[in-house]
């Protein structure tokens, strides 16, 4: 690991941009996914996403209704503000993902053939100015594995099938990285992690930092898988606002050389929850921008 890598792994207030994180891990293939330059309703949205972006199956797996992609609303000096970003709805009353909200994979694989071990994300995201955090929501991560589908919905991962690791914001926009992966004993008696006993994703160091309403917040998330397989060394580390405020080295996200990271895991919807008490009593927005990803085939 460089000197670069190592303070950044070390200081907990290490501030970097995402592509000095990128070169401090030897991440040197990057990626990011093209916007229209021009504002489109939802069925146009989807044509442009569908011809644009690799999604997989060629599909937004659900929400398509809910995506448009409009003027910026929050336009600052570190972006294009003629450029249009990519609005999510929730109508008044969503807290799921059948009634707000949207999810789709898009898969980046080298042009080698082999699989990418390690994946650095970062993208822009803004909620209104009146958006009401609720209970919780998810927002888009890293996810990988031969089963692409799985590995979130209370779909376990069992180290050979698949993993995730998103953000998600809770209450009063406390922030964390949600993941499914392997257990490994004593990983649940750590204070950093919040573990579910029904199946579903761990939380990581809730509440390390907030988000904001009414302006752009910026994600910059880490994921290097565990290497060997059976060695729980893998690392998720989360930059918010070029500032690190997670950074966790003792995960297992895989038993088997089958799983490697596909790509970008965009799901957006108020969930962690099944039930209205999870809900937007108003009609509310997300918006995404700057989108990139920088990767390797060389893993933890």
């Amino acid at each position: 690991m460089s000197l670069l890598a190592f303070a950044i792994s070390c200081n907990a207030a290490t501030t970097a941009s995402p592509s000095a994180i990128a070169s401090s891990y030897s991440l040197t293939t990057s990626t990011s996914l093209p916007f229209p330059t021009a504002t489109l309703s939802s069925s146009s949205a989807e044509s442009y996403m569908k011809s644009s972006w690799p999604l997989n199956d060629d599909k937004i797996d659900f929400g398509a209704d809910d995506l448009s992609f409009v003027s910026d609303p929050f336009p600052d000096s570190s972006s294009d503000s003629n450029s249009p970003v990519l609005q999510v709805t929730y109508p008044a009353g969503s807290y799921s993902h059948g009634t707000g909200g949207a999810q789709f994979t898009a898969l980046w694989n080298p042009s080698s053939g082999d699989k990418f071990k390690s994946m650095l994300l970062t993208y822009e995201l803004a909620f209104d100015t009146d958006f009401d955090f609720v209970k919780g929501g998810k927002l888009p991560g890293i996810r990988g594995g031969p089963e692409e589908n799985w590995c979130s919905g209370g779909n376990v991962a069992n180290g050979s099938n698949c993993f995730s690791s998103r953000v998600m914001w809770r209450t009063d926009g406390e922030g964390e990285v949600y993941s499914y992966f392997l257990l490994p004993d004593g990983l649940c008696d750590n204070s950093n992690y919040i573990c579910n006993q029904d199946n579903y994703g761990t939380s990581i160091d809730r509440g390390s930092f907030s988000f904001v309403t009414g302006q752009w917040n910026r994600v910059t998330m880490l994921v290097r898988l565990n290497d060997p397989v059976d060695t729980a060394n893998g690392q998720v580390q989360l930059y918010y606002n070029n500032v690190e405020a997670i950074d966790q080295s003792i995960l297992q996200y895989r038993n088997s050389s089958k799983v490697y990271i596909s790509g970008f895991y965009f799901s957006d919807l108020r969930s962690a929850g099944s039930d209205s008490s999870w809900a937007t009593p108003n009609e509310v927005h997300t918006y995404f921008r700057n989108v990139q990803m920088w990767a390797s085939t060389e893993a933890a």
